[in-house]
């Protein structure tokens, strides 16, 4: 298989949510690439290149089955794996995290949270107990998680970084305000929620 752009694998995602919704009223009803696309906001054109990479997932001339297509990209991306998560940081964000529901639909668990604040350890959160992150790294390493998830200040996001990569995590997804500096062979997903507001707030004073 090609290498695929990370614009592609996110519109793959686009085209996965679409199709789930679709699969819900009638699995079995066929889908033109020109429907996708309109759906996620994309071009017929657009969407047969993504889909591309992953050989033959339709018809020419009669399209894609929804159902069909739907379970395929589950198995592409990796949504019908379960996928044990850490999640480091229990505050609001953190909480909030916790507590989205969808994240299970896709497969990802979060089944350890840590913190180093002592009012917070020792709490219940959907369920789990605050642990200390000096149990972090035994814990995560015993227990095998690859994907961690970050909610700290940005002063403490690269150690707890580290820490992370050192008891085998992999994949890290980093809701900090600040970029990490690791290997290349790790995986680190950025959310700076600071720049995407930031972003809404500019394009609103253009209008207004």
């Amino acid at each position: 298989m090609k290498d695929v752009p990370g614009p592609t694998i996110r519109r793959l995602i686009l085209y996965y949510r679409y199709l789930e919704e679709l699969a819900k009223k009638d699995p079995d009803r066929k889908i033109s690439s020109v429907a996708l696309g309109k759906g996620v906001g994309v071009t017929a054109t657009q969407v047969r290149k993504d889909l591309s990479y992953f050989g033959p997932l339709g018809l020419k001339g009669v399209g894609y089955e929804v159902g069909s297509l739907k379970n395929r990209l589950e198995k592409i991306i990796g949504f019908n794996r379960n996928w044990e998560v850490a999640l480091v940081g229990a505050g609001n964000l953190g909480r909030a995290l916790v507590y989205y529901q969808k994240f299970k639909d896709l497969g990802l668990n979060i089944v350890e949270v840590f913190d180093c604040d002592l009012n917070k350890i020792g709490n219940m959160i959907n369920g789990i107990t605050v642990k200390s992150t000096k149990e972090m790294q035994r814990i995560i390493f015993e227990r095998g998680i690859k994907i961690a998830v970050i909610a700290v200040p940005a002063e403490e996001a690269q150690q707890v970084a580290e820490e992370l990569v050192n008891a085998g995590v992999r994949a890290i997804w980093n809701f900090a305000p600040v970029p990490l500096d690791l290997d290349s062979e790790i995986i680190v997903i950025s959310e700076d929620l600071s720049s995407g507001i930031g972003s809404l707030i500019y394009r609103l004073k253009q209008v207004n």
